[in-house]
């Protein structure tokens, strides 16, 4: 086997700080907001409870600092200490809730679900300004891939944990695919911390992680709608994984994940003994039962069914098979979005996971232009991919941007199962940054991981009536 390659190209703290320091304007600590007023640092509760006042502040503080002060001049407004406090209190919140969250919606409340958002903080700020702040009668639940590739994923995760504490049961943050350790060491997100927290980035990298492997997987909302990032998930027997003579299982999988040119890797690695089977379609019972607190879910072992529910996508074409152009999770047809529906009581299903980018590489699927495709249409009601990141990636030649729009989702009583789509556009102009991964030579999001192109097993997920997607 070759040497494990990354995809991306590492930059350096230093050079960072150096391209940094040639586009930003230099700061005081204590920055001077619009209003002429001293934006003061911000500083932890003392009992340990937030306020509503203090969570707007953070999102102004935050929004300012992105703004007017160096990457590196974050702590002078936002201490370690605060952080460390802050996640504390979220990592035991988002370990005590389930591998997939029941939502009760009341019918005076509205339930708002968002999808990938990747860093892009004054995006995030903005879908908040025009959906309107997480309250009593307004719930939000957000589908994962808050970091990597936008230049604030530390400010967009921070921020969204801190409306959680205060809201714990009007928030919910599933995880993505990227609010894992490779996935963030690869596109930006620990390169980023590394060049705001300077020698505390180890420290504070570590804290983050510990939340991540925390959230949940998937949510069920007002008990007819599934949210989860990639999709829907496998049944597997559930046995403890094999230890590979040399290697453990995070390795080949952390190799798989940064080696885009392997090839004829092989399937038993990423299923253990359940890729010589037919593939069958999972439940939630099976969901509950999977172990999900672990930094990266490799799809092997006891890790089959995480892998899958942050990784997998939907096909036009019935059936469920292995996901090779990802290298990890499924291929999954309206078949299978009818089984599971119908097995459930659910009328709708919501996941995210794929971008302009990655649909520009599937024909076959609608494009991600206006922040959503229903991609499947059934019996039992829709399938919709939901993309909530408006003008992405971020850093893209001005001549191949693909200006798409984000989106979110509003569902209301009486049957909270019909969904009101709402797109907008980016923030413009974006403050002036530097990227923190290589975006020129990076490989794209639907290619993130390749262990080869065998066709591994293939199953049915019943006699299900599948149709055309909907544009």
């Amino acid at each position: 086997m070759d040497a494990p390659r990354r995809v991306t190209r590492a930059f350096s703290a230093q050079k960072l700080q150096e391209q940094q320091q040639n586009e930003s304007p230099q700061q005081s600590a204590v920055a001077m907001g619009e209003d002429g007023e001293g934006l003061m640092t911000v500083s932890w509760p003392e009992n340990g409870a937030l306020t509503l006042e203090w969570v707007q502040k953070l999102g102004k503080t935050l929004d300012f600092a992105s703004r007017n002060l160096l990457p590196s001049e974050l702590p002078t407004v936002l201490p370690v200490s605060v952080i460390d406090s802050l996640l504390l209190a979220a990592h035991k919140i988002l370990h005590r809730e389930a591998n997939c969250v029941e939502v009760p919606v009341d019918l005076s409340c509205k339930a708002v679900l968002v999808g990938d958002v990747h860093g892009q903080f004054h995006d995030v700020l903005h879908l908040l300004e025009i959906a309107g702040s997480p309250s009593a009668n307004r719930l939000f639940v957000f589908n994962g891939d808050y970091v990597d590739r936008g230049a604030w994923g530390f400010e967009t995760y921070f921020y969204l944990l801190a409306w959680k504490l205060l809201l714990p049961h009007r928030v919910f943050l599933l995880r993505g695919n990227h609010e894992t350790k490779f996935c963030t060491s690869a596109y930006g997100f620990e390169q980023e911390v590394a060049s705001k927290f300077g020698d505390r980035s180890k420290h504070v990298y570590r804290k983050l992680l510990g939340c991540f492997e925390g959230h949940p997987l998937a949510a069920r909302v007002a008990g007819c709608v599934y949210m989860a990032h990639g999709g829907l998930f496998r049944q597997v027997e559930i046995e403890p994984p094999k230890k590979t003579k040399g290697k453990s299982y995070r390795g080949i999988f952390s190799f798989a994940c940064l080696n885009n040119n392997v090839n004829g890797g092989d399937r038993r690695l990423l299923s253990g003994r359940n890729a010589e089977k037919a593939l069958k379609l999972g439940t939630l019972d099976d969901l509950a039962k999977a172990r999900r607190m672990v930094l990266d879910p490799s799809g092997f072992g006891t890790n089959v069914i995480p892998g899958d529910v942050l990784w997998s996508d939907p096909s036009p074409e019935n059936g469920l098979s292995h996901n090779d152009s990802r290298g990890i999770g499924l291929f999954f047809g309206p078949d299978c979005t009818q089984e599971f529906m119908e097995k459930h009581k659910l009328k709708l299903i919501v996941r995210s996971h794929e971008g302009p980018d990655a649909r520009d590489k599937r024909p076959e699927m609608d494009p991600m232009n206006k922040g959503y495709t229903i991609d499947h249409v059934v019996k039992a009601g829709k399938l919709i991919t939901l993309f909530s990141a408006p003008d992405y990636p971020q850093f893209q030649a001005s001549g191949e941007r693909y200006n798409n729009k984000g989106a979110y989702i509003v569902l209301e009583a009486p049957d909270f199962s019909t969904p009101h789509f709402f797109e907008f556009e980016a923030v413009q102009p974006r403050p002036k940054v530097t990227p923190y991964y290589d975006f020129v030579n990076s490989i794209d999001s639907d290619e993130e991981l390749d262990l080869g192109s065998g066709s591994g097993s293939e199953g049915s997920c019943g006699s299900g009536s599948g149709s055309d997607k909907e544009t």
